[in-house]
């Protein structure tokens, strides 16, 4: 015992020895490197001043089955559109959208705005299986088309778009919203572009939903009319792992669905992941309509972009139990580790979409682009294993 005794006393004296020397030295002998991680830098960004839009254009509306087409209005009418009529095959629908635009004119047909020549671009966001054919129409009349997503639910139609669309020469845009109605995913590109993770290797999309069955309507739990998880929300990040790796091609690595929860719509699936890579880049995605009561908004929606200097993660709308407000972005790199708030970021798409209908360009977003967002949701949803489906 006495021996014992007298080492615990040595070692005890040591120890103390040693953490009294330790603290003579940098902290950057041991690792942690001169930079204070434990407090980063924060930085509110200034709203940019803004000019008024360049260019113009009438716009109408035909499908206002989805509330994203508010997102869709808005962005154009920022961007310079004027918006001139709606038709809405459901009537019951108008009332909303006539409540919030009050001098747009109720179209009597689909075909009085297709035959309208002043009329330039055709927003949607009609029942999802309707919007290709419709997109086609549009195309065939003369005008340009933006659609919410899923903007195709099938090959077939996909393959027709395709077709009138380099026949035409004419714009298929989908709005995938939550990167171009997402002011941290435009920050995001932005420090991308300066250098400040350096080469983006990895994307991982993480898009949880609320879900409420009581207030959809019975199209959206039929894949058939809806297109399926992977094919609808997980369109979003398809387009972000693109994006932001700059990929222009890309394949599906593998895919999973699975209704978990759901009993009563034994077609729907609540839960889908894959994976997706390029020549020069590697994609995980993970979608669920699992975003418990408890929390303040719809979804924790989180996007991380990895580079070969360092990494970003998005944290679009909810700081979960941290800062009040959506679009926070947080950056670390070999200089600093950096939070945004990107409240005041301007949101260029409709901007961009309006100068792209009048000067026959792709600022907005490439039809390539478009299309292989498209095409790999599309791939996903056709090749997904079953995870647990309830029958």
């Amino acid at each position: 015992m006495q021996i014992k005794r007298r080492n615990f006393i040595k070692d005890t004296f040591a120890s103390a020895t040693g953490l009294a020397a330790a603290s003579m030295f940098p902290a950057d002998l041991f690792g942690r490197g001169i930079y204070d991680a434990s407090r980063p830098k924060e930085i509110i960004v200034v709203p940019k001043t803004v000019n008024r839009p360049k260019e113009s254009i009438r716009f109408s509306v035909i499908g206002i089955n989805h509330n994203h087409i508010f997102g869709i209005v808005n962005s154009i009418i920022v961007g310079g559109g004027e918006l001139v009529m709606v038709y809405a095959k459901e009537p019951e629908l108008l009332k909303g959208f006539t409540k919030t635009y009050p001098d747009v004119k109720i179209a009597r047909s689909e075909q009085e705005i297709l035959e309208d020549n002043s009329i330039k671009l055709i927003a949607s966001a009609g029942i999802p299986v309707d919007r290709a054919a419709l997109g086609i129409r549009v195309m065939q009349s003369g005008k340009d088309y933006v659609t919410d997503k899923p903007g195709i639910i099938t090959f077939e139609q996909f393959k027709k778009v395709k077709k009138v669309q380099k026949e035409t020469n004419r714009i298929y845009s989908i709005m995938y919203s939550e990167r171009l109605g997402s002011p941290a995913a435009v920050k995001a590109d932005e420090l991308i572009r300066s250098g400040a993770i350096g080469k983006v290797v990895q994307t991982i999309g993480l898009g949880p939903h609320r879900m409420s069955p009581k207030t959809r309507p019975d199209w959206f739990f039929d894949p058939n009319k809806a297109g399926g998880i992977l094919c609808d929300i997980g369109s979003h990040q398809c387009d972000q792992f693109l994006f932001y790796t700059g990929s222009k091609q890309a394949e599906v690595n593998f895919s999973q669905t699975g209704n978990f929860n759901l009993p009563a719509y034994p077609g729907f699936q609540d839960f889908g992941e894959m994976s997706v890579r390029s020549a020069h880049a590697s994609g995980y995605i993970r979608i669920d309509w699992f975003t418990p009561d408890g929390l303040a908004t719809w979804g924790d929606g989180r996007v991380f972009i990895l580079g070969t200097e360092g990494y970003i993660e998005m944290r679009k709308y909810i700081d979960i139990a941290g800062r009040k407000g959506d679009n926070h972005l947080f950056l670390a790199n070999h200089k600093e580790t950096t939070y945004y708030d990107c409240s005041n970021v301007y949101l260029p798409y409709g901007e961009q979409l309006v100068s792209d209908v009048v000067n026959r360009t792709e600022t907005a977003m490439t039809q390539e682009h478009c299309f292989l967002a498209t095409e790999l949701a599309l791939t996903a949803q056709k090749v997904a294993r079953k995870l647990n489906e309830l029958q």
